[in-house]
């Protein structure tokens, strides 16, 4: 149930909603309207940071994120005020960021790939939520992070507790898909095998559906050092509806230091060499290995000939 202290401070008068929630049910009256700007990573090169998450690094006061997030960006964010927590911290470092944010700060929140792909995004509106706290996302998102606002946002702004942002980037499946070729052309499902959050039995409903109903399926989180035979389990299950020769194609670290990656088949993965920080992606009935790459067609050659002429009807 959303506790109702926030609506108490508003109605005690202070600052521009009259004060807010912090995450120990104080009324926070400084700062004025921040913003929280939640800052997709992408894979970590920094090459494929997108322009908008640069620019949102850049105008924050404060960073905030999984140590090894930041320390990925080190040399981008040299001489700011940084703070890093571990792992299994992610309700406290959102309510960090979210706190910072309301005492008038902006602020950087960074995750890793994409952000609202099993990442911060969710769990920050989740969070609002709980705190009763009103927010509104800028108008001018994904075009620069300049901390004046423009009059639109200022009439706008009457009431609000703080601004929040958005920045996507390039998720660790699509990094994956890039080493191994073009395994995502077709209809494709992701699906995380850690229980941490989600029961197991719902994670094989799931790969069940993913796997008879012909999808590419891309692996998040395959194999930890608490959970080592998951993706043996999820194998066996795909195996049941799948043939064992199923190509398969497994990139660890992808887009970032120490790279590595393979292409097998579903009978013969090698699940020693698979943890965390690898993306293993599932071909469907019709996905082929050709010289070292993973394609999965999109039918293009079905109704085109080579020369890109409507095939015949018998062909």
């Amino acid at each position: 149930m959303r506790s109702g202290s926030s609506s108490q401070c508003r109605r005690s008068g202070a600052g521009p909603a009259g004060g807010r929630q912090t995450q120990d049910g104080q009324c926070d009256r400084g700062g004025g309207q921040g913003r929280l700007t939640i800052v997709s990573l992408g894979p970590g090169f920094l090459q494929y940071l997108v322009p908008a998450a640069l620019d949102a690094l850049n105008s924050a006061d404060v960073l905030v994120g999984y140590k090894m997030y930041l320390d990925l960006i080190g040399d981008l964010i040299a001489g700011k005020k940084t703070l890093a927590s571990g792992m299994r911290k992610e309700v406290e470092r959102c309510n960090l960021a979210i706190d910072q944010a309301l005492a008038g700060n902006r602020v950087a929140l960074v995750s890793s790939g994409d952000a609202g792909i099993y990442g911060m995004a969710g769990l920050v509106f989740d969070l609002c939520r709980e705190r009763n706290l009103r927010i509104e996302r800028s108008e001018l998102v994904g075009l620069h992070f300049d901390s004046n606002a423009d009059p639109a946002q200022e009439e706008r702004g009457g009431g609000l507790d703080l601004w929040i942002d958005v920045v996507p980037g390039v998720p660790a499946f699509n990094a994956a898909s890039a080493v191994l070729g073009a395994p995502l052309m077709h209809d494709f499902a992701a699906v995380s095998l850690s229980d941490h959050l989600t029961p197991w039995e719902l994670i094989e409903k799931r790969l069940t559906a993913v796997a008879t109903a012909d999808f590419v399926l891309a692996i998040y989180n395959p194999r930890s050092k608490t959970r080592p035979h998951g993706l043996q389990r999820a194998v066996d299950l795909l195996l049941q509806h799948r043939p064992a020769t199923t190509p398969v194609g497994i990139v660890g670290r992808a887009m970032r230091d120490g790279q590595w990656s393979t292409v097998t088949t579903l009978g013969e993965i090698p699940f020693a060499d698979v943890d965390m920080q690898s993306m293993v992606i599932v071909g469907n009935s019709r996905t082929y290995l050709w010289q070292g790459w993973m394609v999965t067609p999109r039918g293009y050659l079905d109704k085109y000939t080579l020369e890109g002429e409507p095939a015949s009807a018998e062909e």
